[in-house]
Formats: structure tokens, C-alpha cells, sequence
């Protein structure tokens, strides 16, 4: 489906090394699913689900097939950017484009690796490229108001129910507060703001890079940074870029031991991955047989038909019913049979709003 995280920072705070360890790690999967780095800077990953292995196991599946995510490394941002300072303009572009932002914060020293600032405060940065993104932002939307604002004059409501929405987010934006702070009050506001294609309307990921010493518990940096998550309502991660460029780069035989020496229970980026694809408000439903059991990904909210489409879109097309198992189910009762001879598996129409974790066989006709 293409749903793109982007992976933005200053330079030098791990981005680049988190987006590498990412791409190693689905270039080392690449034989469980299939995998391409669509450009230099953009890569699929696979998306970790204890569950797969689960449905696979119990239906013999000959294979199994993860659902993916894709992250897009973008170029680091400096102060000025959103006047073309350093790759600014390359930046803000690149950031327009993608669906929610994965924010890597330095939350480590190192002598050998210098800041732009001359210090590290993650907070700083944080505040720095926020700024930049609102600045941006008000360009754009100061750019429109006029025009608008002279339609309206003339009793065009399309213009005044744009401008009824442009004018609290300026508010907002000259206030210091991003877009997503702005609350639309209807449906119709909301897709009205999501048509703006403002930069710092994005869900934000705070990525907490981290020394090795610090991966399992973070640190008084990383502890800043969940507080500010929390009063933002964000969300936050730990992790040790270092440590997972290392991890990426050995056989998978090797890998958990290497964890475990450290005291982790998995690598940092299974942590990256789920948030940002929580952060976009998806949901996994699988389907499950001999020949595969896969996962697939749809929107938070998706109705049967449209998660058909997911897989063709001649099952939206002629969709005419999703036999539906929900997890938990399938695995007490031992898969399909069991669930069917339990009354367990049911029959939904189009108005199914499919569930996380969901087991469907389609029925359509074309």
C-alpha cells in the first residue's frame, strides 16, 4: 500500500545509521518475503508479528510472508532549512511526501562525533526542526490566505470553509504550536486539513538514539524526551543505532545471543517499526492456508471490501462476503476446521469493519 514513515534529524544524530540497520536487516530477510530498495534512500521492511508464525504453524503453510513498511531516509535538516539553507529545500520536499515522521533525537556523547550545535540537547533539536517545519508551514498557508480571503468576500463558501480551517492553524503555527496540535471539530474539517499538506501535521515517532550502555533503560537524556512525548501526547522509543548496525549484520542464528548478552529481548528497530506503524493507524488481518499464511496491512477503520482490495483489487471489485476467524479463536481451536465446527468462524458483508488480527478468506466474483 506504500504507507511511507520518514526518518528525518539533524546531521549526526544516527538517522542515516538507523535507516541502514533497518535496510540490512530486510535485505538479510529478503529470501522469508520479498524485498527491494525502491531508491538509495527508501526501503521495505518487514513489519514484526509474533502472530504470523503462529497461523503458519498451525496451517502448514509453506511459507510465510510478513506485511511491510516502508521508511524514507531524508536529507538532515539544519537551521534555515525551510529558506533553502543546506539541503532545506530537498528536505521539505521530501518530508511532504511521506505519511508520518519517525524524529531521530541524539541522546549520546561522543567526543569523535561532533554536533552542528556544539553541544547535545535533544530537546534543542527537536525545538529546531519543529521550528523550521512551522515555518514552512506559515509561508505556505500565508501564500493561500489572501486569494481566499477575496473569494470569500464574494460569498464563495468553498474558500470560507477553507479559510474557516487555515486561519486557527496560522493561529496555532505563529503561536509556536505545530498543526497537529489543531483539533478539527468534524470529519469534513479533517480531511480539509489533510488536503493542506502541511509539514508539521505529521504523527511524530521520537526516536531516542542512544549509547550501547543505555539501549534496555535510556538515559537522562532519552528520559527528557518521554516527558516531552507525554505532554505532546507522542509517542517515544529507545534506541542504540550503534548496536543495531552490528545486530543487522549477523546471521539470525547469532543474533539473539548477541542480545541477550546485552540484556535486550529483541532489537531496537522491532520497537521502530511497530511504533511507526501504530503511528500511521494501521492494522494487521492475515490470511492463512497451505501455500502461504500472509499478512496484510490496512487503515484503522477499513471496511471488508476495501481490505479485500488490499490483496486485488478484483476482490473489492466483485466482493461479496469476508469469512472472518479472529485470532485468538484460530489458534484455541486449531485453526480453520476447528474454528468452523466451533461456529466460530462467521459470515460479514460490506459494512464489516475489519479487526486487528483477523483471519479472512474472501468470497468475490468478477
Amino acid at each position: 500500500m506504500g504507507f511511507q514513515c520518514g526518518i528525518v534529524g539533524m546531521p549526526n544524530v544516527g538517522k542515516s545509521t538507523l535507516f541502514n540497520a533497518l535496510t540490512a536487516t530486510a535485505a538479510a530477510q529478503a529470501a522469508n518475503y520479498p524485498f527491494c530498495t525502491i531508491e538509495p534512500n527508501v526501503g521495505r521492511v518487514a513489519v514484526p508479528d509474533a502472530r504470523l508464525d503462529a497461523l503458519a504453524r498451525i496451517g502448514k503453510s509453506a511459507r510465510v510472508v510478513p506485511t511491510q513498511l516502508e521508511f524514507v531516509d531524508i536529507a538532515g535538516l539544519v537551521r534555515g532549512a525551510s529558506r533553502g539553507e543546506g539541503l532545506g529545500n530537498q528536505f521539505l520536499a521530501n518530508i511532504r511526501e511521506v505519511d508520518a515522521v519517525a524524529h531521530v533525537l541524539r541522546c549520546f556523547e561522543d567526543g569523535d562525533i561532533t554536533h552542528v550545535e556544539g553541544s547535545i540537547d535533544p530537546l534543542r533539536d527537536r525545538e529546531t526542526v519543529d521550528t523550521e517545519l512551522m515555518l514552512a508551514d506559515l509561508e505556505s498557508l500565508e501564500k493561500r490566505a489572501p486569494a481566499l480571503q477575496k473569494r470569500a468576500r464574494t460569498g464563495d463558501k468553498e474558500a470560507a470553509a477553507q479559510l474557516a480551517v487555515i486561519e486557527p492553524i496560522l493561529v496555532h503555527l505563529r503561536d509556536g504550536r505545530p498543526a497537529r496540535a489543531f483539533r478539527p471539530g468534524s470529519p469534513e474539517e479533517a480531511s480539509q486539513v489533510r488536503q493542506l499538506q502541511l509539514l508539521t501535521a505529521k504523527p511524530v515517532l521520537y526516536v531516542c538514539n542512544v549509547e550501547e550502555a543505555s539501549a534496555r533503560d535510556g538515559n537522562a537524556l532519552s528520559r527528557k524526551v518521554f516527558e516531552m512525548a507525554r505532554a505532546e501526547h507522542a509517542s517515544a522509543v529507545v534506541i542504540s543505532a550503534a548496536i543495531e548496525a552490528e545486530v543487522a549484520v549477523l546471521p539470525a542464528a547469532d543474533q539473539g545471543e548477541f542480545l541477550a548478552a546485552l540484556g535486550l529481548e529483541e532489537p531496537g528497530l522491532a520497537r521502530v517499526i511497530r511504533a511507526g506503524y501504530e503511528l500511521l493507524g494501521l492494522l494487521t488481518y492475515f490470511t492463512c492456508g497451505p501455500k502461504e499464511a500472509r499478512a496484510w496491512t490496512v487503515r484503522r477503520g477499513a471496511k471488508a471490501p476495501e481490505a479485500a482490495g488490499a490483496i486485488h483489487t478484483d476482490f473489492e471489485r466483485g466482493f461479496i462476503a469476508a469469512e472472518v476467524i479472529a485470532y485468538d479463536d484460530y489458534v484455541a481451536l486449531g485453526g480453520e476446521p476447528g474454528a468452523k465446527a466451533a461456529g466460530r468462524m462467521r459470515a460479514e458483508g460490506r459494512d464489516y469493519v475489519v479487526a486487528d488480527g483477523d483471519v479472512i478468506l474472501f468470497r468475490f466474483n468478477v
